[in-house]
């Protein structure tokens, strides 16, 4: 028998309501299995708009995050600006005893997130998107496959 992962592998795309506490339902299969696990919500950008949409980072894909952040060189200045963006837009949430992540209001609204979104699995970590702006992004990603597949 295979061996199972620690954490949840995120695949697929799923559309869900977003309450009026700004909760999402995270899909049962990429839930944790221990109670009390935090999430990472990073503002992110995408094809030049600095807040696109959400990376949701579980904790070991975090730790890896903030290991290379922390790893870059102190006097350097591009090193110094990318930790302080990365700092003040980022936040930690955990999941409610229903399955829900509660969006931090002011990130909410800078990805533009109201009454739905869209949860974009990506196997280590997902994406949540304003469905919108989701769908606008398919013409450039599409474009990008050619050569994102020759990476394999």
């Amino acid at each position: 028998m295979p061996n199972e992962s620690i954490e949840p592998i995120y695949q697929a795309r799923y559309r869900h309501g977003v309450d009026d506490k700004r909760r999402v339902q995270v899909p049962a299969k990429w839930r944790p299995a221990e109670e009390g696990i935090q999430f990472a919500l990073v503002l992110w950008p995408h094809n030049g708009q600095a807040d696109a949409c959400l990376l949701v980072l579980p904790p070991k894909a975090f730790a890896d995050f903030v290991q290379k952040i922390t790893a870059m060189p102190f006097a350097d200045r591009k090193a110094e600006a990318l930790r302080r963006i990365l700092g003040e837009k980022s936040d930690r949430v955990q999941l409610d005893k229903a399955g829900r992540i509660c969006l931090p209001d002011w990130m909410a609204t800078a990805v533009e997130i109201k009454n739905e979104a869209v949860l974009n699995g990506m196997f280590d970590r997902f994406q949540i998107w304003n469905p919108e702006r989701y769908e606008e992004t398919r013409a450039a990603v599409d474009a990008l496959a050619p050569d994102a597949f020759s990476q394999l």
